[in-house]
């Protein structure tokens, strides 16, 4: 398990590149927030938004999650972990007026895209209004 990606999964790179062919720009594997010590996968800038490519296994996906047996309370206490930490991200990433999107690996690939690219664009316009 040491040997797991951290970065530039399969589903990351799918989903990066295809919000590049949508024409969007962001960085990759940045942190939103100067003082949050934790990364996302794409970060929008100009539109405060911040997207997590979530794995099944390593965040618990309630349809396709599974629970070790070999080391099974190391596992199921870091897998734990993982979602607390996931939902204290997304609670300071709001309070501090970000949005923050979750998608699985497991979702359908266009689909997570074009809500990414909607609500990127509908918070450009949002914050660019007086």
């Amino acid at each position: 398990m040491e040997a797991a990606k951290q970065r530039d999964t399969g589903p990351e790179i799918a989903l990066r590149s295809a919000l590049h062919r949508m024409g969007l720009r962001f960085r990759v594997d940045a942190r939103p927030l100067k003082g949050l010590p934790r990364r996302a996968d794409a970060v929008f800038r100009s539109a405060r938004v911040a997207v997590f490519v979530d794995g099944c296994y390593w965040h618990g996906c309630p349809i396709h999650g599974t629970w070790p047996k070999a080391h099974a309370d190391f596992w199921r206490t870091k897998i734990e972990d993982n979602r607390r930490r996931d939902e204290d991200t997304d609670r300071r990433l709001g309070e501090a007026g970000w949005c923050s999107i979750r998608v699985w690996e497991h979702e359908e690939l266009n689909e997570a895209a074009t809500k990414i690219c909607e609500i990127v664009q509908h918070r450009r316009a949002e914050l660019r209004s007086p």
